[in-house]
């Protein structure tokens, strides 16, 4: 959501935010604009002509107290006509109003002035490697490396669920169960996030705060009561904080949970279709900080390095991007994505997304702080990302940690989370350790 008050006084650098998101800036702001002037005409014929029938209606009183019924009558006149004046712009607002409304909540952020131009990821500015890529000779792939006795089961998934959905069994079941564990537990006891359980239903306000509605409607599934399931444990977060004033001496809040997420993937057809990278159903630790205004910049680059802090305990190889105006998502303003090593594919892949979205979702959630003492209220920001996506992660695993005969060899981090237990899979694939 955007503040329509600073869209009046600096309505160039909104142009030029939108210009970067491939949009057509001024057209809009001279749109949004129109909207707000005519709201506000309206608003001010509505309160003159309120404010002249409360007048008339004084004076027919006094009118009839000194028995002048020519006055009285004139009076009432007038105030039949106001009532006319009332109602058409009474439209006149809602309507104007519904317009602004609709067309502010369509708009992405604009981004920070830091960011990168760019139209897609082919823009992106890589800031910073970690490790080197390991040698592994004529690398499989997750699915060649997990399907030998079942371990990873597409088939079986699919007849009860469809594309884009696994079952894992055994001990593969048992490393995801694992990650997901240590990077909640990394979270929570090392840096500081409060560990929540959060409902994965939620009501059509949730998903307009975090943006994820009207505009995504079709990436989510939704229930047959009007609930939607979360496609990020950042939607139940967030909104613990919607219609509330947080003390600001209380900020930051950090929190954190280990949740399921549901997507459709819309927008993905064809792309990622063989194995786990791009499913429907998968398990994310999932950050979110809420600050005062001036500390958001510094809780990004501190959430970032939580992110990142998992890779470098799991010892995966991963190059850190600042995404470019154009390929940022709709609420951000400014967006860090760590991409791990894949060596089936030879390339890195995304596994977390940092993002800081300033107070574009506080506004939409009416989430605000106010400091002790004083009497004005200031919205928050909110922050948000992936500590990390563990399908993803075990991915990365699977194909950074695989020996010529196919075993994968359980990282030293993990090894508390599956005592007795350094490799899975391999030849005795079906085997219990």
């Amino acid at each position: 959501m955007h503040d329509i008050r600073a869209l009046r006084e600096t309505p160039d650098a909104y142009a030029r935010g939108w210009d970067s998101k491939g949009l057509s800036g001024q057209a809009l702001v001279e749109q949004i604009l129109g909207h707000d002037t005519r709201l506000r005409a309206a608003q001010t014929t509505l309160q003159t002509a309120q404010s002249r029938r409360n007048e008339a209606s004084r004076l027919i009183g006094q009118a009839k107290a000194r028995k002048d019924e020519a006055e009285a009558q004139r009076l009432m006149a007038e105030v039949e006509g106001l009532k006319g004046v009332l109602a058409s712009e009474g439209e006149a607002e809602a309507a104007a109003n519904g317009a602004l409304r609709e067309l502010l909540t369509s708009l992405p952020n604009i981004p920070a002035p830091d960011v990168p131009p760019g139209k897609d990821e082919d823009d992106n500015v890589e800031v910073g490697r970690w490790g080197e890529p390991y040698a592994i000779a004529n690398p499989r792939d997750h699915v060649s490396l997990g399907e030998p006795g079942r371990l990873m089961d597409f088939e079986a998934a699919a007849r009860m669920s469809g594309s884009r959905f696994v079952v894992l069994r055994g001990q593969l079941a048992r490393l995801e169960r694992a990650i997901g564990q240590f990077m909640l537990d990394m979270q929570t006891t090392e840096h500081g996030y409060l560990e929540i359980s959060p409902p994965l239903l939620v009501r059509d306000e949730a998903m307009f705060g975090t943006a994820q509605l009207p505009k995504f409607a079709e990436d989510l599934f939704r229930t047959t009561d009007d609930r939607w399931l979360i496609s990020t444990a950042e939607v139940s977060l967030t909104n613990l904080v919607r219609e509330q004033i947080t003390p600001q001496e209380e900020l930051p809040l950090r929190l954190t949970a280990l949740t399921p997420c549901f997507r459709s993937e819309a927008g993905a057809s064809g792309r990622d279709t063989r194995g786990m990278i791009r499913q429907h159903q998968f398990t994310k630790v999932e950050m979110v900080s809420i600050t005062a205004p001036e500390d958001s910049e510094a809780e990004h680059e501190r959430m970032l390095g939580c992110a990142q802090a998992v890779l470098k305990r799991l010892e995966l190889p991963f190059r850190t991007m600042q995404l470019c105006a154009g390929d940022m998502g709709f609420s951000s303003r400014k967006t860090f994505d760590l991409e791990v090593w894949i060596p089936s594919e030879g390339r890195y892949r995304e596994i977390s997304s940092v993002s800081n979205c300033g107070d574009f979702q506080a506004r939409r959630m009416d989430a605000r702080t106010r400091a002790a003492g004083e009497k004005g209220s200031r919205f928050v920001h909110t922050l948000n990302g992936s500590g990390l996506a563990v399908g993803r992660t075990l991915v990365a695993i699977l194909e950074n940690y695989q020996d010529e005969d196919g075993r994968i060899a359980v990282p030293q981090a993990l090894h508390p989370y599956m005592p007795g237990v350094t490799h899975i899979g391999g030849p005795k694939a079906g085997a219990s350790a």
